[in-house]
């Protein structure tokens, strides 16, 4: 599969994923989508190991494709974790030691959290602070909300068009929502960077 987005925005996130995040260790995916990020990432990182996955079997299909298509050696074959189940860090630890071991360093989830449940980013961000230890990192990509107010009208309008599409939908916003369960999970913002199209990746690491 293939995603015009990914294919615009993945240059921007692997510039900012290399300057904060973890250089080497096991970096857990969630919400992989097409697997185009993973591949890309991995590409400029082959010291990381990287375990993607969707629960969603066409989205692994396509991650596998991809990885095949780039030739990666330190991805792993995608999984089906979904985060709203509460034991999914001990399935992302068992499918860690099962493909060859390792620290786990970090836990990504791109353009996830405003297409899901509200339940699917309580469940990542408790679970990212169950899982990594200290001075892991949680990446998030994505639109957000800042306080109360968009970033942009065309963001509004977004969340709007979301909202309507189901109910349970919509851009989260980063210091009311999101930063309230990060501090319940034990990580702490580490910074918010402004991205291509009103949208921010944000870095939460585990203290």
């Amino acid at each position: 599969m293939f995603s015009p987005s990914a294919a615009r925005n993945k240059d921007p996130i692997r510039d900012v994923f290399l300057e904060r995040m973890p250089r080497a260790g096991v970096i857990v995916e969630i919400g992989s989508g097409t697997g185009e990020h993973v591949a890309h990432l991995a590409a400029a990182l082959p010291e990381v190991r990287f375990l993607p996955g969707d629960p969603d079997e066409p989205s692994r299909a396509s991650i596998a494709a991809w990885t095949a298509h780039a030739g990666l050696s330190n991805v792993a074959p995608p999984h089906a974790i979904d985060v709203t189940a509460p034991d999914w860090p001990r399935r992302a630890a068992r499918l860690c030691e099962k493909t060859g071991g390792g620290a786990i360093v970090g836990v990504m989830s791109i353009n996830m959290i405003h297409i899901a449940p509200f339940e699917a980013a309580e469940g990542l961000i408790a679970g990212a602070g169950a899982l990594l230890g200290s001075g892991g990192k949680l990446f998030l990509y994505g639109p957000f909300a800042r306080d109360g107010a968009h970033a942009a009208p065309s963001n509004a309008e977004f969340d709007a068009t979301l909202r309507e599409r189901d109910q349970r939908w919509g851009v989260r916003d980063l210091e009311r929502e999101i930063l309230p369960l990060a501090q319940a999970a034990g990580l702490a913002l580490e910074a918010a960077i402004p991205m291509p199209a009103n949208n921010f990746s944000a870095i939460f690491v585990r203290s």
